[in-house]
C-alpha cells in the first residue's frame, strides 16, 4: 500500500512539474504594459520580465532629463507589478487545492 501511495505522489509531482513548465513557457508570451505620466511613457514587458518596448512621447524629449528618467522608471515599475500579478494569477491554477505555506511564492 505504501509503495502505491509513493508512486502516486511521484506521478502527481511529475505532472505538476510538467504543468509548471508549460505555465512558465506561456508566461514568456504574455505581455503587459506599464505607464506613467498619463501614458506619455510606456513600457511593454513579458511576465518573465523581458522588456520588449519603451515608448516615450516626443513632447517629453525637450523636457527635463531627470523627469524623463523618473517617468521611465515609474513605467517600468508599473509594468513589473502588472507582470507579477499576471504571473500570480496564471500560477494560482497550478496550486489550487494545495496547502502552501504563508508567503510561499513559486520561483517565477
Amino acid at each position: 500500500m505504501m509503495k502505491n501511495q509513493l508512486a502516486g505522489l511521484m506521478k502527481q509531482a511529475q505532472a505538476m512539474q510538467d504543468n509548471m513548465k508549460k505555465a512558465q513557457d506561456q508566461l514568456a508570451l504574455i505581455e503587459v504594459e506599464g505607464q506613467s505620466g498619463a501614458g506619455l511613457v510606456k513600457v511593454v514587458m513579458t511576465c518573465k520580465n523581458d522588456v520588449k518596448r519603451v515608448t516615450i512621447d516626443p513632447s517629453l524629449l525637450a523636457d527635463d532629463k531627470d523627469m524623463l528618467e523618473d517617468l521611465v522608471a515609474a513605467a517600468f515599475n508599473d509594468a513589473a507589478r502588472k507582470a507579477e500579478a499576471a504571473s500570480a494569477e496564471k500560477m494560482s491554477g497550478l496550486t489550487a487545492g494545495m496547502q502552501m505555506p504563508p508567503g510561499f511564492q513559486l520561483p517565477f
